[in-house]
């Protein structure tokens, strides 16, 4: 019990958890400055999805008082879908493109969210996917299966590509979700004559380096900013502002490999601890940023 209450107010003492009343358009745009790098996240909506995907297998009191003491109750929840977009000299690079209109109501705001910040989308020279679920990808094109930057150049994770692209895409999927494999293979085949392949370590552009992150997919990767300290930016490995930093042990129903991806969120999450590096999450309330700290065996989200 004591043990319960100890990672209950840990949770409810981090900074941002808020999970109600996400705008449908996130202004102003969130931007700073990061070594080299111009720094701006805008929202692409948020996605309303059922609480059992948060750690099925754990012991449902202390998951429940979990939630509760971050103001989650119910039998749904708003998760934010944060996507960064940095700037390098001539480079304009989006991280993530977003769900697209064909996913959810609540997201896919994205280009409209670009354009209310004066962003023109055509300037984007360059797109880094961290994965190929719908929130992430889905945006790639548009109603017509056209490219929504037919100029831009497509970095893709060649363990991710494999793995959409492979017999065995279906794996670790429900049949519920079996249209994310025929998604994720429309929107790739709209881009094929543009993509770049990368793996771990790989740079992008000078300052800015592939980090593997597996287990959320097969071939999920983050993106480490170099400045003064790292600046990581995540898509699914690190998914929920209480749990995934109170019990990264904890399994999530999303990834499609578990046991795996609660070791990489263990691993990165020690990461970002020990080297006092900044986040953004893709899933973090927005704009997603903030810092990682150690506290009583277990981790806490500090927004900022």
């Amino acid at each position: 019990m004591t043990n319960l209450t100890r990672r209950a107010l840990l949770a409810g003492t981090a900074a941002g958890l808020a999970f109600h009343n996400l705008p449908a358009l996130a202004a102003p745009l969130a931007r700073f400055r990061h070594g080299e790098f111009e720094v701006m996240v805008v929202s692409d909506g948020h996605l309303v999805l059922p609480t059992s995907f948060l750690a099925p297998d754990a012991n449902p009191a202390e998951r429940d008082a979990l939630l509760k003491a971050a103001g989650q109750t119910g039998a749904s929840y708003d998760s934010p879908t944060n996507v960064t977009l940095l700037r390098r000299g001539g480079d304009l690079i989006l991280i993530d493109m977003g769900s697209g209109d064909r996913f959810m109501p609540t997201a896919g705001k994205l280009w409209d969210n670009l354009k209310a910040a004066g962003i023109d989308k055509t300037k984007i020279t360059k797109v880094i996917f961290t994965h190929g679920h719908p929130d992430h990808l889905w945006g790639t094109i548009d109603e017509f299966d056209e490219p929504m930057l037919p100029d831009a150049v497509f970095h893709v994770g060649a363990a991710e590509w494999d793995f959409w692209h492979g017999s065995n895409a279906s794996y670790g999927l429900p049949a519920e979700r079996a249209g994310f494999v025929t998604g994720a293979r429309r929107n790739y085949a709209a881009i094929k004559d543009r993509v770049a392949m990368m793996k771990d370590g790989d740079e992008v552009v000078p300052g800015l380096q592939i980090v593997s992150t597996p287990g959320h997919t097969q071939g999920h990767v983050s993106i480490a900013l170099k400045g003064s300290e790292d600046l990581i930016i995540t898509g699914d490995a690190i998914s929920h502002p209480a749990i995934s930093f109170a019990h990264p042990e904890w399994r999530t129903a999303a990834d499609h490999m578990p046991e795996l991806g609660a070791a990489t969120r263990a691993k990165l999450l020690d990461r970002l601890a020990a080297d006092k590096a900044r986040l953004i999450g893709f899933h973090l309330p927005y704009p997603g940023t903030g810092m990682v700290e150690r506290q009583d065996g277990a981790y806490r989200f500090v927004a900022a």
